[in-house]
């Protein structure tokens, strides 16, 4: 198992004993200075800790970035399984989580026993599995990808190899859809994409007839049938930049609007709603457990802090390590951050 290693009461200070009046932003500075630390956050936190933190990024961006760092201290404003990839590609780092609990419903929905079970009852198949998982199941997996590189990685193998995808459905659909091979795929879904309405937005698009729509893979068939691009959340931050349209609808985590809006002050964002018409289901939950607040306080007593087992570590690098390798280099572009 990946231990998260949490220090007692007694020995951490807490969000409950913070003095009111501490200035957050100037301490994480003089943390990050004195600690020789690496804030990196997904596009999906908070605008503020986006604003803070020495990255913003995906899943690929911050993995190439958690590997090339020579920081002492990885401060890890994302989710567990992200960390967790933080510390399998650089182990002797000290990698910190805001808050412990900040998981993913598609990892949740891959236990590394049904995987394993999934796995022997298609003993002739490749496993690629999205990045979304813990360092368990990727231990079980042949190759990592992202929504970013995916498709590039599943034209580099044998026609005739068959594929197993996990855990995402929808973005194993897209897979197969785009790449034109057919895949096992695993059931799980995104709680924050699953949860956008086909209904709501052909009303939205009604409401702005001007506005093209942009969609994660993770969407369902539904979402992305209306879509006029589909991708990554770097290539849909991309793309809203350099479109010569004005106004946009996104259908993905909502907080990458933070991203376009300053990249593109003078275009228009809304988010894509959910069944009762608002946007409320474009929040993930589990991201939104990291604050400033817990952000200072993992740097200060360097928990949560992110142990994965060596004998594990060494299975999981191994798919990541596939990953980085069969990924194509990325354009480099001037960050939105």
């Amino acid at each position: 198992m990946v231990d998260t290693v949490v220090l007692s009461g007694a020995e951490a200070q807490t969000e409950n004993g913070l003095d009111p009046l501490i200035d957050i932003e100037a301490e994480i500075d003089r943390l990050r200075r004195e600690k020789n630390a690496i804030i990196l956050a997904h596009y999906y936190q908070e605008g503020e800790i986006q604003d803070m933190a020495d990255f913003v990024g995906d899943s690929l961006d911050l993995s190439r970035k958690a590997a090339a760092t020579d920081a002492d201290m990885i401060v890890f404003c994302g989710v567990r399984f992200m960390a967790e990839v933080a510390k399998i590609l650089s182990p002797t780092k000290t990698v910190v989580l805001p808050d412990a609990d900040a998981g993913c419903s598609l990892e949740d929905s891959c236990q590394p026993e049904d995987f394993r079970k999934f796995r022997e009852q298609h003993p002739d198949h490749i496993s690629l599995t999205y990045v979304n998982c813990s360092a368990e199941v990727k231990a079980l997996s042949d190759i990592i990808v992202t929504s970013s590189n995916a498709v590039a990685i599943i034209d580099q193998l044998p026609k005739e190899q068959p594929i197993l995808f996990a855990p995402d459905r929808h973005l194993g659909a897209y897979l197969q859809r785009v790449s034109g091979r057919q895949m096992t795929i695993w059931p799980g879904t995104c709680i924050v994409h699953e949860q956008f309405s086909e209904r709501e937005l052909v009303k939205l698009q009604i409401n702005n007839p001007q506005a093209q729509i942009v969609a994660h893979p993770e969407c369902a068939d539904a979402i992305l049938n209306h879509a006029d691009h589909v991708g990554s959340t770097h290539s849909i931050l991309n793309h809203v930049v350099d479109s010569p349209h004005n106004e946009f609808i996104i259908a993905t985590e909502q907080h990458i609007i933070h991203q376009m809006q300053k990249a593109a002050p003078e275009k228009i964002f809304h988010p894509a709603p959910g069944a009762d018409g608002t946007c409320n289901c474009a929040n993930c939950p589990f991201m939104a457990l990291n604050t400033l607040e817990k952000t200072y306080l993992a740097m200060l007593n360097e928990t949560p802090r992110i142990e994965v087992p060596e004998e594990l570590r060494l299975k999981a690098l191994k798919p990541l390590q596939r990953m980085l390798e069969m990924s194509p280099p990325r354009v480099a572009k001037k960050d939105a951050a």
